[in-house]
């Protein structure tokens, strides 16, 4: 199985899963290249993190890498200053495809015009990528990230269910206005704690300071290490330094971040943690609604939340989900985590990587299918 078929999906409760794989070229994975200890087999962030989560030092060092090389670039993001053929153009383009996509769907509904974006990502390209196309003129729809305010916005898990409609001068009339709700699982660049509230500010300067402000552990040779696929764990171990002062200051600034910790897929910080859980809730909640349609896109499924969520919902026999695999490996791996579900089709593509511009132009699009 190769594509979505729109007939298939545009009159569904249409819910899509978004991971790092679509925001390739503005963001790494995390993937590494450094091997695991007696095999050839190559370690994640979470599994180098998690082996040694025991290691203060250590972890102190594979995160001050995370924050370099995933986190700061999400923030460098600026949407007005992108060059022309680069990767996040690239990025960019994807992420405007796939939009455009989902409003032609929408505008076929006569009535509940609306999908929900879960994303893992930090990056905000959806929120950036809605306010182009808005500023277009050529698309009307509101976007929906859970945000209630004027010159504070802040989340509220209840503005999820709210709908936007067009009326009448006389009221003769209403029209479900097409809407995207943008779920950010695992936080954002763009999060601010407020108290007991989460603020997001999308002022990019703002975003940038206060990563750039995090005291990082710099070793460059660690760093190194970690995408040397002639070093093993235990090797890399011997490139730690040990500075119990420095790693305190880089701790106390990094659990202070909006964003999931990838050793254990959750929050350090109780209010964002507090939304987290409420946002698997919202998950839960459209995966067991009837004629609900669900497409995973570049989303390993390492969080264990998320995947024992969505295998538990696979029980609804009128939820259909769509498994997008990159590759033959990641094929293997879907098989063996939805293993007995007769209600998952696994989507790749045989002579081809399935990247977020294939997605677009052969897997899920609006174009006709060819005979």
């Amino acid at each position: 199985m190769h594509k979505i078929i729109k007939e298939d999906i545009y009159d569904k409760n249409l819910n899509f899963l978004i991971g790092s794989g679509a925001s390739y070229g503005l963001l790494p994975t995390l993937a590494l290249k450094v091997k695991k200890n007696g095999s050839t087999e190559a370690h994640t962030v979470e599994t180098l993190a998690t082996k040694y989560e025991e290691d203060a030092n250590f972890l102190a060092h594979i995160f001050s890498w995370y924050v370099l090389k995933v986190i700061l670039p999400a923030t460098e993001y600026n949407p007005s200053n992108t060059a022309k053929d680069s990767e996040q153009q690239t990025a960019t383009n994807n992420y405007s495809k796939f939009l455009k996509t989902i409003l032609s769907i929408l505008n076929k509904k006569s009535h509940k015009k609306r999908v929900n974006i879960f994303t893992t990502n930090y990056d905000g390209m959806v929120a950036h990528t809605a306010e182009a196309l808005l500023k277009q003129g050529s698309y009307d729809f509101h976007l929906n990230n859970g945000t209630d305010g004027f010159v504070k916005r802040t989340l509220n898990t209840r503005n999820f269910g709210r709908y936007f409609q067009d009326h009448g001068v006389f009221d003769r009339y209403s029209n479900s206005v097409p809407q995207i709700n943008l779920i950010e699982l695992h936080g954002s660049v763009y999060w601010y704690k407020d108290r007991d509230k989460i603020e997001v500010s999308y002022d990019l300067d703002r975003a940038k300071r206060r990563i750039s402000d995090v005291p990082l552990i710099e070793n460059n040779v660690f760093f190194d290490g970690l995408l040397n696929e002639n070093l093993t764990d235990e090797e890399l171990q011997n490139h730690v330094k040990s500075d119990s002062d420095q790693n305190k200051k880089f701790e106390e600034a990094y659990r202070a971040l909006p964003i999931v910790n990838p050793t254990k897929w959750k929050f350090y910080e109780t209010v964002f943690e507090e939304h987290y859980y409420q946002m698997l809730r919202l998950l839960s909640y459209e995966l067991e609604k009837p004629d609900t349609i669900f497409v995973a896109f570049g989303f390993s499924f390492a969080d264990e939340h998320i995947l024992r969520l969505v295998q538990r919902s696979l029980s609804n026999p009128y939820l259909h989900m769509y498994v997008c695999c990159f590759n033959e490996n990641e094929k293997n791996s879907m098989e063996q985590k939805f293993n007995g579900y007769p209600n998952v089709e696994l989507v790749c593509i045989d002579d081809k990587l399935l990247d977020f511009t294939v997605f677009n132009e052969e897997v899920f699009t609006t174009k006709p299918t060819s005979t």
